[in-house]
């Protein structure tokens, strides 16, 4: 498979180390690269606020100040208002960022300390710190950082928002929200999960001419996926039953969270599993039933069931009580001595945890959160948000699994790739979402999809339907069972001639 680099990330180090010899092989000088960077990032300013006459650029001390005083004199030129604001204004420039500053000054631009034009303009760059930043951002950046934060004026940022650590997207004690960033060359994957990609506001991506030079040199940490980028589901057969369709069992609903499996097993139904049973505690039975008759739901026979179902999705409403743990250890061995597929969310994961062995779980896939996550990790949920992509991929290679790590730009990691997942709102950030992800990917599984796909697919899926339900009634309010129609339709838009792998 191709590599689309406007689909994939990078660690910062691989583009410091790579864009020089790059811009080289490309026959373009690193001050011409910098020329590049600062228009492809006036341009996308200009093309977001075009009615901006007032720009005040944020000046650091590297090559990231460089791309800003590039900014700043193309948009004098085009006689924009501009005041650049210099975090050291006693410290002088080096190289190529030097040659960018006295450009600016030639073209009769002026250098302040000065912070109060901050107020008064219509958008700022963010120019003042770059991808080496390894530590907390101290002062006088600190400061600047704040100012422009609180002056509620949109902020463009210069490759990423200042203060957010490139390869994992941590705030650096403080750092730029920004409206929009433009960013060069490769994505670094800081800004596409977590605290960055909350701080980059809309993404913009320039390869700055050197794309085929670039991708000879180095290779991508992971691949960007969305709903559009998914292949189609196949179409199905005019004699199919319901039974070709997939059969799916969903275990969980302890007394009082009977909620939880039912939202897996009616999202199963909208995402087209065949057949949907759900194995419940007894004082669940009738709230899962009730209002959803498709739905076969039992107490007993749970072998019986197992061997019916062509998936099994468990976890949800589960709880960690001796029925809890008497299902779950039955599950567990069933579905490894028969290497059954297997969906593992929710209450499922922190049993899991509570074992001293990693199971090994290659027809399977995991859904924490980042606090699950920790768990099955032995460490703290913080340590998981530190390093987003370090701990999908522990997760992936300690359990021989496909891993889900949900949240903000949610990764899915297996012993081979990561991807993430660019769709996706914080109107997703409610109880019972995760339940509907968990019945999507079992139904996609029980459909002939491989646990990876299954993943893939499901995780854009539930993220577009959110992004669809948002923007039809606002983030706030939005309940897990508004996806269900939203899955059923874009599952209808999926449906083509596309083989996958059955």
């Amino acid at each position: 498979m191709s590599v689309v680099l406007s689909q994939s990330v990078f660690l910062a180090e691989q583009v410091r180390d790579h864009e020089g010899p790059a811009a080289k092989r490309s026959g373009i000088t690193l001050y011409e690269l910098m020329e590049r960077a600062g228009l492809a990032t006036y341009q996308q300013a200009i093309s977001y606020f075009p009615k901006a006459s007032t720009l005040v650029v944020l000046a650091g001390v590297g090559n990231n100040a460089g791309d800003g005083y590039v900014v700043a004199r193309l948009a004098k030129q085009a006689g924009k208002q501009v005041t650049v604001i210099a975090a050291i204004p006693d410290k002088p420039l080096k190289g190529d960022a030097l040659s960018a500053q006295q450009a600016w000054l030639d073209a009769g631009g002026e250098i302040t300390a000065d912070a109060s034009a901050i107020e008064r303009a219509d958008i700022i760059i963010d120019g003042l710190l770059g991808t080496g930043i390894q530590s907390a951002v101290h002062e006088p950046f600190s400061q600047l950082i704040k100012v422009a934060n609180e002056s509620q004026v949109p902020i463009v940022a210069i490759d990423l928002p200042s203060g957010i650590h490139a390869d994992t997207g941590v705030v650096q004690g403080v750092a730029i929200k920004a409206a929009l960033t433009v960013t060069f060359v490769g994505i670094k994957q800081g800004l596409v999960t977590g605290q960055g990609r909350a701080h980059a506001g809309t993404l913009e991506f320039n390869d700055l001419g050197i794309e085929d030079a670039f991708l000879k040199l180095t290779s991508p940490t992971a691949e960007l996926i969305n709903y559009q980028t998914q292949p189609r589901l196949s179409d199905r057969d005019n004699n199919s039953h319901k039974t070709s369709h997939g059969k799916l069992l969903c275990i969980g609903g302890n007394s009082g969270t009977a909620g939880a499996i039912r939202l897996t097993a009616e999202a199963a139904l909208r995402t087209g599993a065949g057949m949907v049973k759900v194995y419940t505690h007894s004082s669940s039975i009738l709230p899962v039933s009730i209002g959803r008759p498709e739905l076969m739901v039992t107490d007993t026979n749970l072998i019986s069931a197992l061997e019916w179902a062509t998936c099994v999705a468990i976890g949800p409403g589960l709880g960690q009580d001796t029925w809890s743990e008497t299902t779950f250890e039955a599950v567990m061995q069933y579905c490894f001595t028969n290497n059954k597929p297997l969906v593992i969310d929710a209450d499922a994961l922190n049993l899991m945890a509570q074992h001293a062995s990693s199971f090994p779980l290659a027809n399977t896939v995991i859904t924490p959160h980042p606090g699950e996550a920790a768990r099955l990790l032995n460490c703290r949920a913080n340590d998981i948000e530190e390093n987003r992509f370090h701990a999908v991929k522990q997760l992936a290679r300690s359990y021989t699994t496909t891993c889900v790590l949900k949240g903000a730009g949610s990764l899915i990691a297996d012993n081979n790739q990561t991807w993430v997942c660019t769709d996706g709102n914080p109107a997703l950030a409610v109880g019972g979402s995760g339940d509907v992800l968990t019945g999507i990917i079992a139904a996609l599984i029980a459909q002939g999809l491989t646990p990876q796909q299954a993943a893939c697919l499901g995780v854009t899926l539930h993220a577009k339907a959110g992004d669809i339900a948002a923007e039809r009634e606002g983030e706030r309010g939005m309940l897990p069972s508004d996806l269900f129609a939203v899955v059923r339709k874009l599952i209808k838009e999926l449906a083509s001639s596309a083989d996958l792998s059955r």
